[in-house]
């Protein structure tokens, strides 16, 4: 059967979730917009000079860190919900197979969280009055492949919402995480380039505030982003198959 089918239908249901649930939907970005403006007015509230020094920074640091949220805890989030609607073992039975349509849910996702980057990335330089470098060319790549080691983390916790259902409070332990690992220090430890969204944090902050662009960034430094991405997302995958075959083993596959 033709994957572009699955596709189509994957995006069509989204598409129809936010849709139909516009409250939901707007309170959403609202929220991450709100939690921005506290930062950024707080902060120079407090900090003065020192935050607008610092202000590029935070900008391109909150609009990747909207992007991995929204792209690791997709595919957790719609397990969890497909499991109270009781139709997660109807997917399960999918011709398809279960990992293809949760592959291409988490593809869908992707998209999804780009087009909330953007909207609050916009609205981050609406507020601040600040400009930086927005060449699609360069941060769309980067940031794709940086979103993929955050994919395989999702994957990872989409795997373990399949076998111990509510895990909630662990998303947000992984979202102070998150902050932490796109704002490492990578050039003073470049071990750290390894870990999920640090070399792709590190390389967005020199495209959008330095000007860098796609083609004149070091080899090597392209390569670490593409095989952590990849990387991840495979090792990620792996994880969830195997937690998807043990929560079938142990019929708590549907169960919530």
């Amino acid at each position: 059967m033709r994957t572009s089918v699955l596709v189509r239908a994957v995006a069509r249901k989204q598409v129809i979730l936010l849709t139909r649930y516009p409250l939901n939907t707007a309170s959403q970005l609202v929220g991450l917009y709100i939690f921005f403006a506290l930062l950024f007015f707080g902060g120079r509230a407090v900090g003065g000079a020192a935050v607008s020094d610092s202000l590029g920074g935070l900008i391109v640091g909150f609009f990747l860190f909207t992007m991995s949220v929204t792209a690791y805890a997709g595919l957790s989030w719609a397990i969890t919900r497909e499991a109270q609607w009781g139709t997660l073992e109807q997917l399960y039975m999918s011709p398809y197979g279960f990992g293809r349509v949760m592959a291409v849910r988490v593809g869908v996702n992707l998209l999804v969280s780009l087009v909330y980057g953007g909207f609050i990335l916009a609205s981050m330089l609406l507020t601040t009055g600040r400009s930086l470098a927005v060449d699609p060319l360069t941060v769309v790549p980067v940031v794709v492949f940086t979103l993929g080691s955050a994919v395989g983390v999702g994957f990872v916790f989409g795997g373990l919402a399949l076998v111990y259902k509510r895990i909630e409070n662990v998303f947000q332990l992984v979202q102070f995480a998150f902050i932490l690992l796109i704002a490492a220090p990578v050039e003073a430890y470049p071990f750290l380039r390894l870990l999920p969204l640090a070399q792709g944090g590190h390389l967005l902050q020199r495209a959008m505030q330095g000007g860098v662009r796609l083609w004149e960034f070091a080899p090597v430094d392209l390569a670490v982003l593409v095989a952590t991405a990849v990387g991840y997302t495979v090792v990620g995958y792996v994880a969830f198959r195997h937690a998807s075959d043990k929560a079938r083993r142990d019929g708590v596959l549907g169960h919530y």
